[in-house]
């Protein structure tokens, strides 16, 4: 069943209950690209499901917002939320294939890639049956060797890749961009609650770039539980929510 919820931008998204809907990690990682993306910039969201990281960039500097999607359901419903809220002049999703994007693009022909890819190898976790939600969580049509290869032959000399991914495959994540000649420049650890373990990690990187890594301050999600056992946002989430409204 279709949805229409309201985002904290005032634009409009649809979902679908059957599908893998967005979550936190969408409005992380478009906070910390949002004001790095310069005037006129052309980018491009890898693996856009409904469309969700271009509609909350929408409002950014950017010139064209583009999402690669490979689930056609997905591609459908971007499109119908894009049309929405008018914003076919900005935003395109295309239904395409990570591993193909050489069919669908020529190469160097975007300033910033974005990514919430897939977290866990296609053997790790717990595996939903439902086929859209586990291709949006598990590396069955994609890996991240794949996502960071696309990037390389997407980015022009200098563009930016921007990425959210599970925190204990950095190492992988680094060799990876590195290998690619991405080089990492910015990196925010996610922690659920401040005295556990980052689980997850943004990533800034840089085509070419020169080494040098900025670490900023630990983002932490949750206040501990309550007495109602309900967890709720911390003020840095919170934050960020309401920067939504204004921005």
């Amino acid at each position: 069943m279709e949805i229409v919820d309201t985002l904290k931008n005032g634009y409009k998204i649809i979902q679908n209950s059957e599908m893998f809907k967005f979550g936190i990690d969408a409005v992380l990682l478009s906070y910390f690209s949002f004001n790095q993306i310069r005037n006129n910039e052309k980018i491009i969201d890898l693996g856009t499901g409904n469309g969700i990281i271009p509609l909350l960039l929408a409002k950014s500097r950017a010139k064209t917002i583009t999402g690669l999607e490979i689930q056609k359901e997905n591609v459908e419903i971007a499109k119908k939320s894009i049309a929405l809220n008018q914003l076919e002049n900005k935003i395109n999703v295309i239904q395409g294939d990570i591993k193909l994007v050489s069919k669908n693009f020529p190469k160097h022909s975007f300033d910033s890639v974005l990514t919430n890819p897939p977290y866990m190898i296609n053997n790790h976790g717990k595996q939903n049956p439902n086929d859209a939600k586990l291709i949006a969580r598990h590396e069955i049509l994609c890996n991240l060797e794949d996502i960071i290869s696309a990037a390389d032959f997407l980015l022009k000399p200098n563009g930016k890749f921007f990425m959210i991914h599970k925190a204990f495959r950095l190492p992988e994540i680094f060799n990876s961009m590195i290998n690619h000649k991405i080089e990492p420049k910015r990196m925010q650890m996610i922690l659920p609650f401040v005295d556990k373990e980052a689980n997850l990690v943004l990533i800034e990187g840089r085509k070419n770039g020169n080494p040098r890594l900025q670490i900023e301050k630990n983002l932490i999600v949750y206040e501990k539980s309550g007495t109602d056992k309900s967890d709720t946002y911390t003020k840095m989430i919170e934050d960020i929510y309401s920067w939504f409204e204004k921005n």
